[in-house]
This record gives structure tokens, C-alpha cells and sequence, in this order.
């Protein structure tokens, strides 16, 4: 039986791994066994603990409890850790997802003792390396010996790289192989869709109306942490719900909640707390936030999962940054980058108010069987 070790660290990735736990528990038992190192990136239980409970990930093997620190000391930790067990485990395969310091301190300590490296949301870029997660998405694929890439921009960055479409098995770190494979997030998309979801009521508890609110998420550091840009952002906010009347829902991450007193202007912070169409609200669950997603009426993101989320759902979004690596959302015209302008959010927003039912979501990610394409193309390259 082949060993694999799946790293975990933030949110996404918790999410992200339970498509390809999901396709080894159901195609590949007797194939794949699964050990998952849990780094605690994100120690919140709200975001992390919850999400391995409710999409049924098991409970991880290790967990490094890292925490916060600043970025070098953060993967330092990370790489230490990871590679003792690596060492431990012996694992045919190391499993690793996106673009967070536990994607590269998994890459690094992997690549050092030569244990062949998979990188599942390959290819992605945004051209902005003042960005961290470019830097370490960038590092990543360069050390991998297996590159899956959820969309064909993708594949065709890793060509652009100097990556060969034509190499063949068997793929190493010098002779990698790179495949565009569908998104492991449009897997699970579809796979909840599909059953019933106990966490409908939030629209209840909130009071909510299917179409008639918006829904937000801020947790980019070059947006909480400079006051111009979070000012300009709570500010286009606070603008546009008391002029439709209808509430924005905004599910705050541990991290902004603490740089609002901080960062916001007093006159800001007080109309934001008298606004009653303005709701902050703790972090919620995965299937919360696919409820949310799929009855609000647009979708204000500085997170890539939640942009796709949005164009999984058939929802406008509007990218609270000056870049994406999901370009094709924007090429389809159901995304705008409107950055931390408040003008440009307002007359984005007010773009989709007018063109709101005449936005098309052609399929371009996948056909919700990625993470079974992962597992078999891992198996055949043994």
C-alpha cells in the first residue's frame, strides 16, 4: 500500500483535503493510506477544528500546533517539524495544498530528503510577489515532482515556467509532470450540494432573505493591517448598505476583528457600529458560508476560495485586491477587481446591479472528479 502524508495548515487546505481524503476513502482504501499532519497555521477553532469535524476529515495524525509568528519564524518551526516526521513515516508521496507557509515549509523539508512532492493548485499566479503566498506557491511548484493545476491558465503558467507538456513517466523533481486536472474545491462543491445541509438555518438566524443581501470577507494582511485600505473598504461597505437597505453580512476573521479598533477611524467605527444593515459576525463553517454564498445577492472577497466559491454559486464577485490568480472569472466577466478603492467597489457594485441576470458561468473547473484524477495519476507514477 502506497503512504502518502498530506499537509494541513489554514482553512482552505482542510477543505481542499477532504476531496482527495473523500476519493481515497471511496476508491482507493486498499491502495492509499493517508497520514495528515495538521502544522496549526490557523489555531482557532473556529478555523480549523470545525471544518475537520463537519466535512468528516479525519483527525490528524500530528498536530505541530504551531501558531502565529512572523513569517520566518513561522516556517521554521513548520520545516523542523514536518521533516521529523517525514523522516518517521517514510512517505512514498508528500501531499500539499495551495500557497500558505505550511505549502512551503512542507516543499522545503521534503526536497531536502528527496521525498517526492505533490502540489495540488499548481500553476496559480498572480504576478505580484510582494504577495507571500507567490512566493511560496512559485517555490513550491519548482520543487515538485507532481503539478495539478485546477485551471488551464494554470497549466499554461507552468509552460510559461519552462514546465514540458511532453515529459513522460516516470515524473520526478527533474522530470515533473504537470496536468490540468479540475479544482478539488469544485469537487466538494458539488458533493454537498448534493446532500442535505444541516446548517440551512443560518439564513433563519440571521434574518436573511435568499438575493436580497451581500456577503463579505476581509482578511488579506495588506488590507487589515493598512488603515487606508481597510478604511476604504468598511467604508465602500458602510456606503452601499444604507444605500440598497439590505444588510452585508461579514463573517470577520479572528485577525481583522482585532485590527478594526485599531485601524479604522473612530467616525468609521461608530457609523459601522450604528448601521443596521452592516452585520459582523463570527467566523462560520464551511457549509455555513456555502449557504451564505449561494442565497446572497454578490460576494466581496480578498480570498481566492471564496472568488471561486462565488462563480461556483453563480454569484458576482467583487476582488478587494489589486490582482487575482483566477483570472478566468474576471475574463468572464463575473468577476471585478476593484481593489481597496472605495470608488472602484461602489461602481463595480453598482456594474452588477445592472448586468446582475445577464451573467453567464460556463463550467471552467472541472468536472467535480478531480481528486480522483490525483489519487490514480499518484498510483500509476509509483
Amino acid at each position: 500500500m502506497m503512504k502518502i502524508v498530506t499537509i494541513i495548515g489554514a482553512r482552505p487546505q482542510i477543505i481542499k483535503a477532504a476531496s482527495l481524503n473523500r476519493a481515497i476513502s471511496e476508491n482507493f482504501k486498499n491502495e492509499i493510506s493517508e497520514v495528515i499532519v495538521h502544522t496549526g497555521q490557523h489555531y482557532d477553532k473556529n478555523m480549523s477544528q470545525v471544518f475537520i469535524d463537519e466535512l468528516k476529515i479525519p483527525q490528524p495524525d500530528y498536530n505541530l500546533n504551531i501558531g502565529s509568528a512572523s513569517h520566518g519564524l513561522q516556517t521554521a518551526k513548520m520545516i523542523m517539524g514536518i521533516e521529523q516526521i517525514l523522516l518517521k513515516e517514510k512517505p512514498e508521496y508528500l501531499i500539499l495544498y495551495g500557497d500558505t507557509n505550511s505549502t512551503l515549509a512542507g516543499a522545503i523539508a521534503a526536497a531536502k530528503i528527496h521525498i517526492p512532492i505533490v502540489h495540488i493548485e499548481a500553476g496559480l499566479r498572480s504576478y505580484n510577489k510582494s504577495m507571500p503566498e507567490e512566493i511560496n506557491r512559485i517555490m513550491c511548484d519548482h520543487a515538485s515532482t507532481l503539478l495539478f493545476s485546477p485551471t488551464l491558465t494554470g497549466y499554461n503558467n507552468l509552460l510559461k515556467e519552462g514546465f514540458d507538456k511532453d515529459s513522460k513517466p516516470r515524473f520526478t523533481a527533474d522530470n515533473p509532470g504537470i496536468f490540468h486536472c479540475g479544482d478539488v474545491m469544485y469537487d466538494n462543491s458539488l458533493f454537498f450540494n448534493e446532500i442535505v445541509n444541516p446548517k440551512r438555518n443560518i439564513i433563519d438566524i440571521l434574518n436573511l432573505k435568499k438575493d436580497s443581501f451581500y456577503l463579505a470577507t476581509v482578511h488579506r494582511d495588506n488590507n487589515t493591517d493598512q488603515p487606508e485600505r481597510l478604511n476604504a473598504i468598511f467604508g465602500a461597505f458602510d456606503t452601499l448598505s444604507l444605500k440598497t437597505k439590505l444588510p452585508i453580512i461579514l463573517p470577520l476573521h479572528p485577525r481583522t476583528r482585532k485590527l478594526l479598533n485599531k485601524n479604522l477611524s473612530s467616525n468609521l467605527l461608530k457609523k459601522i457600529k450604528q448601521n443596521p444593515f452592516f452585520q459582523i459576525i463570527s467566523p462560520v463553517s464551511f457549509l455555513e458560508m456555502n449557504v451564505l454564498e449561494s442565497h446572497c445577492n454578490m460576494i466581496f472577497t480578498d480570498s481566492g476560495g471564496v472568488q471561486k466559491e462565488a462563480y461556483f454559486f453563480k454569484k458576482p464577485v467583487i476582488v478587494l485586491r489589486p490582482e487575482t490568480e483566477w483570472k478566468e472569472i474576471v475574463e468572464q466577466g463575473c468577476g471585478i477587481i476593484a481593489d481597496a478603492s472605495k470608488t472602484d467597489i461602489l461602481n463595480a457594485f453598482e456594474y452588477f446591479q445592472q448586468v446582475r441576470n445577464k451573467l453567464n458561468f460556463p463550467n471552467i473547473f472541472g468536472d467535480g472528479k478531480a481528486g480522483r484524477f490525483i489519487c490514480q495519476t499518484i498510483l500509476d507514477n509509483r
